[in-house]
């Protein structure tokens, strides 16, 4: 499976490598931030959350611009400057000193994070074809969950909040890690260039976001996304976490495991997934991804019944929820982006991208922000209520999208009229 899930061109092959050995410096302090704003270097919390929270703005804010640039001068030139930015902002993690220098070094990351993310799709969307994408970004994602995991492992080993020192050394090694794809970069000149060299005569920019918004299959789309992810991705920093602790009553160590569990539950399956996946409508691919959502939701608000009646088998489920919520992520994460990608034109990928991952941003946003005050109402369960309702939501308007798509778009064979030879003259 893992062979036939990789792509055909070597190059791509290679910026898949620079993924998982990116992923592996970001699992190093992925966990680890707010601890060591905190614990580390004296930052209230209040303080230490505000510094996380400017990030997430001034990414979310920079992402069209991102966009924009790929579309102008190519991926590559977007990519590499932004590679090297993220890497100096990583590193200079181990100098901070104060809630000032905080909040620069939080500034310079989210510049050079702000168009790595939608720069790569495009570079995979143009080193691979309409049959293979949707394999290749699942295998991406798998490969991004696998080095986290690993960087986790191995800083937990590593990290001692009475010796600084530990933590200064997993920054820089982040900060390496950042360099690992720039190099791979620079190993293939003929990668990432402008995909739509413009012919004489036709606009730069192809219309810019107004065009990207006034296709109503993406349009839907980006509602989707919103919705899923708000009641989905955006639940489990704080959602998640507060749930479980405050009215599964489980101790931060179960939480722990879930998260592990997800990730294993993402790397195991995620191969078998694609190929399951295969020729089959993407959008009724995103509907289950909802109905899989809401179950771990539901999973979790029965752990929060159970409690402190039975603390292991409340434990159970919430593994259990990160586990099934991990089974999701798998659908999702190969459509999610072949579907973003074929309803793109060459002159507007960069944006069609950037826009796909402001989705995750702006929802990062609006989760946290209203999952407090919900898990605070009625034990919970209208925190339940409402994610569990919003996923299934979801499901219904990516049931929607499907009529909007063509066969191809929405992976599904073509129509066996469509394919009918003409037929031979009496």
């Amino acid at each position: 499976m893992l062979r036939r899930s990789l792509p055909r061109r070597p190059e791509a092959r290679r910026i898949l490598l620079g993924t998982l050995l990116s992923a592996i410096g970001r699992g190093l302090t992925l966990p680890f931030l707010f601890i060591y704003l905190t614990d580390v270097r004296g930052l209230s919390d209040p303080r230490a959350g505000l510094v996380i929270g400017w990030y997430g703005a001034v990414t979310l804010a920079l992402s069209p611009l991102g966009g924009t640039l790929i579309d102008r001068f190519g991926a590559r030139r977007v990519v590499l400057p932004s590679l090297l930015i993220e890497a100096v902002g990583t590193g200079s993690l181990a100098l901070v000193d104060s809630t000032a220098s905080a909040f620069g070094v939080a500034t310079v990351i989210a510049i050079g994070s702000s168009a790595i993310w939608s720069g790569q799709n495009t570079i995979l969307a143009s080193l691979t074809a309409d049959d293979e994408r949707q394999r290749v970004y699942g295998l991406n994602f798998a490969l991004l969950n696998l080095g986290i995991g690993v960087g986790g492992l191995t800083s937990g080993a590593i990290v001692d909040v009475a010796r600084p020192a530990t933590f200064q050394a997993i920054y820089l090694l982040d900060a390496l890690s950042y360099l690992t794809p720039a190099v791979i970069l620079l190993t293939l000149p003929h990668v990432g260039h402008r995909l739509a060299a413009g012919a004489a005569g036709a606009k730069t920019g192809g219309g810019g976001y107004l065009t990207v918004l006034r296709d109503r299959p993406f349009r839907r789309l980006v509602i989707f996304g919103l919705v899923l992810t708000t009641c989905g991705y955006a639940q489990i920093e704080v959602g998640f976490t507060a749930y479980a602790v405050r009215v599964a009553e489980v101790t931060p160590r179960v939480v722990a495991w879930a998260l592990a569990g997800n990730t294993l539950m993402i790397v195991l399956s995620q191969l078998l997934v694609i190929r399951r996946m295969e020729g089959r409508s993407r959008t009724r691919g995103l509907a289950v991804v909802g109905a899989v959502f809401a179950t771990a939701w539901l999973t979790l608000g029965a752990a929060g019944l159970i409690g402190t009646g039975n603390a292991l088998v409340a434990a159970l489920g919430v593994v259990a929820c990160a586990a099934i919520f991990g089974f999701g992520e798998t659908m999702l994460s190969p459509v999610m982006p072949a579907l973003t990608n074929a309803l793109a034109t060459d002159e507007l990928r960069g944006r069609y991208n950037a826009m796909s991952s402001m989705i995750f941003g702006i929802s990062g946003v609006i989760g946290p922000v209203t999952a407090g005050p919900l898990i605070g109402a009625a034990d919970g369960k209208v925190w339940v209520a409402v994610v569990v309702g919003g996923c299934l939501a979801a499901s219904l308007i990516a049931l929607s999208l499907r009529p909007l798509l063509t066969a191809i778009q929405d992976g599904r064979p073509a129509a066996t009229a469509d394919r009918t030879p003409e037929p031979t003259p009496a």
